[in-house]
Formats: C-alpha cells, sequence, structure tokens
C-alpha cells in the first residue's frame, strides 16, 4: 500500500468545555482513529501516512500532553475523559462510526469509550491495555506503582525511569534506558513527562473496564497483544482481559509499540484485524 504525504495531513483543534484538543486528518474512506496516552499525534505518523491509502485516519494529542491543552494544567487526566474527548472529536468529524485503535493508556481510553459512547464506535482494539486492577497482585503492582510516581516527584528522573520500566518487566540496554530518562528532556517533553507521571498513570492503571457491558454491548472488542510482549506486565493485563472478555488475545507484530518498530508490518496486521468484521 502506498501512504499519504505530509502536505494532505490537515491539523486542527476543536475546543472542549476544560481546553483545546489537537488533532489530524489523513487520507479518506472508513474512519479509523489511533489513540495514545501519553504518546502525541507523532507517534502514530507513519502508521497513520500507510492506513490513509484507503481510510481517514484520525490522530490526536491525549488531553494535557503537547499541543493539547488544558485551562487548568494540574486537572488529572482519566480514561472517561478521554474517552469524552474522543466522542467530541468523532462526532466533530461526522463520519463514523469508527474503528479505534487504543495503545497502552489509549487502549484504556478506547475500552472507555466502547462503554460510554459505543454509538461512536463500532470496532475497539485495545492494544496492551495496562489494567492493573485485573491482576492478583494488584495491591504490590500498585504499591511500586506509588514508588515510582515518589521516586520521579523528588527529582530523580532516573531512577523513576528505571522503576517504570522494572514494573512494566520491561528490560533496555543501558544506553538506551540512559537515552530516555538521563539528563534534561527541552521544556515541552519536561511538561508532558510531568503531567503523565502525575495526572495519567494513576487514573489509567486502576480504571475498572465494565467487563460485561464490552463483551454484551454492540461494538466489537478486540484485545491486542505485541508478539514480543511476552511477559511484560501488560502480556498478563492484556490476556487477563481477553479471559474476561470470553476470548484470548490477537496478536500484533513487535512489542508494546508495534506500530513505532515497523509500521508496515503493524499496518498490514491492522488490515486484516479490521477485514474481520
Amino acid at each position: 500500500m502506498s501512504s499519504i504525504s505530509a502536505e494532505h495531513v490537515t491539523a486542527a483543534t476543536l475546543e472542549v468545555p476544560d481546553g483545546r484538543l489537537y488533532y489530524e486528518v489523513r487520507g479518506q474512506g472508513p474512519l479509523v482513529a489511533l489513540v495514545a496516552a501519553p504518546m502525541d499525534a507523532g507517534a502514530f505518523a507513519p502508521l497513520a501516512d500507510l492506513l490513509a491509502a484507503e481510510h481517514t485516519v484520525l490522530t490526536t494529542d491525549p488531553r494535557g500532553i503537547n499541543r493539547s491543552l488544558l485551562h487548568d494544567p494540574h486537572q488529572d487526566s482519566t480514561p472517561q475523559l478521554r474517552a469524552d474527548d474522543m466522542s467530541r472529536l468523532l462526532a466533530h468529524l461526522d463520519a463514523g462510526p469508527a474503528a479505534v485503535l487504543g495503545s497502552s493508556g489509549g487502549a484504556v481510553t478506547v475500552l472507555a469509550l466502547a462503554q460510554a459512547h459505543p454509538e461512536r464506535v463500532h470496532t475497539v482494539i485495545a492494544h496492551e491495555p495496562p489494567l492493573l486492577g485485573l491482576l492478583d497482585d494488584r495491591a504490590e503492582l500498585r504499591a511500586r506503582e506509588e514508588d515510582m510516581i515518589a521516586t520521579y516527584r523528588s527529582g530523580d528522573r532516573l531512577g523513576a525511569g528505571r522503576k517504570f520500566l522494572a514494573n512494566a518487566n520491561i528490560e533496555l540496554p543501558e544506553e538506551m534506558i540512559q537515552g530516555m530518562f538521563g539528563g534534561e528532556p527541552d521544556p515541552r517533553a519536561a511538561a508532558d513527562e510531568h503531567f503523565q507521571y502525575v495526572h495519567m498513570i494513576r487514573g489509567t492503571t486502576r480504571f475498572q473496564p465494565d467487563v460485561a457491558a464490552l463483551r454484551d454491548g454492540a461494538t466489537r472488542v478486540v484485545v491486542g497483544l505485541g508478539e514480543q510482549s511476552t511477559g511484560q506486565i501488560c502480556d498478563r493485563t492484556s490476556r487477563a482481559l481477553a479471559a474476561a472478555l470470553g476470548g484470548a488475545p490477537t496478536m500484533f507484530p513487535g512489542g508494546h509499540i508495534g506500530f513505532v518498530e515497523d509500521p508496515p508490518a503493524f499496518a498490514a496486521r491492522l488490515r486484516e484485524v479490521l477485514a474481520e468484521r
């Protein structure tokens, strides 16, 4: 499949009661939305370009991140609020109902969207949602998460990053860890990182999905899992959610951010999953 050129990307903002949402639209055809948290729209750009050959593709910065600004920057970002944002964006485009892929925190967003606004989406793909409440050791995991946040708030950015990876059971080379969490980020990246740790992580990982509503509702719900995520925390949470919904995860290439690691392979698999509707 060919991809779409950057000059055919429409960038705009939508006013919401407590802020302004930044979003981008590419291509034409059936609507597909790509949702992350805390990643912004840029993380999905290569995948969006590929899908735009046959879809209208919506990407967005989640509330409080990068170009999606809140009137109160100290307001917490919950999956329910982010789901309301997505519902407003989909209604604004007036091209739905949509297929929606959410990854990591964005996967939790799209589950909340399917529960609260099922009329907006015909298919939701929740790729590796970090739902700690589905696991038997959730109390220990939440305590470790609190320790990680406290470490970040103490000013130890590298220590918090190490704890983040340890809690997720993700192993990376030391030079990569230093590159990700060592030194001082630019002001925008620092603000986004602060918002993630202080205002986003807790609400995301502690979201309790309404399994019965997701299982029995009109929206098709697919739990996605990276083929290379074996043993990681989101491998466990994805399998737990899929089992609660009465099935098994749908496998995607790569790991937790497979859509960044190999966009063409991820796009091919996503097309297959969408065609199964």
